[in-house]
């Protein structure tokens, strides 16, 4: 997924439509890294209301759409999958479906048993077609969903995508309660995709009356159910009676107000108006906030399982040559990096995050050598160096990082022009193919969108990401890696889940030889919670909720 949650801290910036997101939080060295400011809260009770702050509107609340950390929590409020995850995003489990799916032998069919008697908001029993439909609807182009490649692995999907099929041939309905999905292939993450926002189950006849305001009119069988929605100004949300899972949720209420600067949002949380951060502690208060003994206990943090990173393209000028990529990642100092952001990050070595599966202890990346950084561009042909551009997003602080990274380059003769552009602008130009030599991915980071290392190879380094408009930014295309990671997809049998981990560490190990990235570093998330707000880390910075509103409640 592409974070755009990046560094809360610093005034946590919009994640554009795509970041294929989702994660694991099981056991690494990296868990001592996550930090708890604050452990003990009282047990949950029902009743009360909170308030939210986020300095950007929200743009919709349609979970075939929505996708980023601002729009994923809210949409969880008001739909749910088949599957979700444990709090702390580390175990699937049963959410709308009754059990875990019976999978055959061939490890390519899925059966879905439902959840008898789950009611949408509007009163309606949802069903076995009301799945199909809401796949379908995904995959549909007249969508426009960003999740749609997702899904195309279905059997009949692509034919259903190409205008060849009115339906698609591998979602059948067996009996109100029951459904098929059939694969083209054993797909080991097709159950973490089955978790994703995009498979959240909406009603038909709710769609159809509200056409393409669905996103302004969000029917569900979430927790919640939306109340209004004052554009630019607020969103209230109300506790769903008729909720299937007992006792859920706690609160009767969620407002979550829009366009509040982070520093007015953390102003009202001291005068009690707000109860949490949703863009996390503002720049000026960070260090008072988090060395203040009395605001401890409300201050949260984790380590997140993300990677932000400068982009090479290997198509464009001198960067064609690993070894000038090699270079360029011996030239830049990391740790001068995270002294920016005071020290609100982990140095990355690889591209895939600690807290992510398959990720390799051992993998060392690229010590920081300026001195074996000239040498290697003189035995590619630069002694003298050459010119290059850098593109940045101009929210701070990633132009002062940007800087940082043209300084540590001058110094081996690599003379970088910064352009410091709107989010959108640096999407496009990052996105089409031989135009942006390298780009700062600050505020623009890849996040799992659920916890399989496959979620930061398909989506953002493989051949089918390499085109106009995508996520693979270094347009690296390299057909023998897809076939391996092709490959190990299809070991889904729990014996093999070591091995499939074991060549995904190797085929990221490859990726850093070629030098496509110079990853960076991988955030720690921090939010701040009111005094009467209880809830945990795993409820404020979930890894695929990010907000489990849920399981939040006041105290009485």
């Amino acid at each position: 997924m592409l974070e755009i949650l990046v560094l809360h801290v610093l005034s946590l910036e919009r994640r554009a439509m795509k970041r294929f997101t989702g994660q694991s939080l099981m056991g690494s060295s990296l868990l001592g890294l996550t930090l708890l400011l604050g452990t003990a809260h009282a047990a949950p009770q029902q009743g009360g209301s909170i308030t939210v702050s986020y300095k950007d509107d929200v743009t919709t609340l349609d979970p075939a759409v929505g996708y980023d950390y601002q729009n994923w929590p809210m949409e969880k409020m008001v739909f749910d999958a088949l599957l979700d995850y444990t709090p702390g995003g580390t175990t699937l489990t049963p959410r709308l479906a009754a059990k875990m799916p019976d999978v055959s032998k061939d490890g390519k069919t899925y059966t879905f048993t439902l959840r008898k008697g789950v009611k949408f908001h509007n009163g309606r029993v949802m069903t076995a077609d009301d799945v199909k439909y809401s796949l379908e609807r995904v995959l549909d182009p007249k969508t426009k969903s960003p999740g749609q490649s997702f899904y195309t692995d279905i059997a009949g999907a692509q034919a259903f995508v190409d205008g060849k099929a009115k339906a698609v041939s591998g979602i059948a309905v067996l009996a109100p309660d029951r459904v098929k999905i059939t694969l083209n292939a054993p797909n080991a993450a097709f159950l973490n995709i089955m978790a994703m926002n995009f498979a959240f189950i909406v009603p038909k006849e709710a769609v159809a009356k509200a056409g393409e305001d669905f996103g302004h009119q969000p029917v569900g069988t979430g927790p919640f159910k939306l109340k209004s929605w004052v554009s630019g100004q607020q969103l209230q949300f109300e506790r769903n009676p008729n909720y299937f899972m007992a006792g859920m949720p706690y609160l009767d209420g969620v407002t979550v107000k829009v366009g509040l600067d982070p520093s007015v949002a953390y102003l009202s949380l001291q005068r009690g108006e707000i109860d949490l951060l949703g863009d996390g502690i503002p720049p000026a208060q960070f260090l008072q906030v988090t060395r203040d003994p009395k605001l401890k206990a409300n201050v949260f943090s984790k380590t997140s399982v993300n990677t932000t990173y400068l982009s090479l393209n290997t198509g464009v000028g001198p960067l064609k040559d690993v070894r000038v990529r090699q270079a360029i990642n011996m030239a830049i100092d990391k740790t001068k990096i995270l002294r920016i952001i005071n020290g609100r990050g982990v140095v990355a070595r690889g591209v895939l995050p600690p807290l992510m599966p398959g990720y390799d202890k051992a993998e060392a990346g690229y010590a920081y050598d300026p001195a074996k950084a000239k040498a290697l561009l003189a035995a590619a042909g630069f002694k003298n160096g050459f010119e290059t551009i850098l593109y940045t997003t101009s929210t701070d602080p990633n132009p002062r990082i940007a800087q940082s990274i043209q300084q540590d380059l001058a110094q081996i003769g690599v003379k970088v022009q910064l352009k410091s552009l709107a989010q959108s602008s640096v999407i496009d130009a990052a996105s089409t193919p031989k135009t942006a030599a390298m780009v700062w991915s600050g505020g623009l980071a890849w996040t799992q969108d659920y916890p399989d290392p496959s979620d930061f190879y398909w989506p953002i380094l493989s051949c089918r990401s390499a085109v106009q408009g995508g996520w693979n930014w270094p347009f690296v295309c390299d057909k023998a890696l897809d076939a391996r990671a092709g490959k190990a997809d299809r070991m889904v049998a729990p014996a093999q889940q070591a091995a499939r981990l074991k060549e995904y560490a190797s085929i990221f190990a490859a990726l850093n030889k070629q030098a496509v990235w110079v990853p960076v570093f991988h955030e720690v998330r921090y939010t701040m919670k009111s005094d009467r707000l209880v809830g945990g880390v795993d409820d404020l910075l979930d890894p695929t909720h990010f907000i489990n509103y849920e399981r939040l409640s006041v105290k009485k």
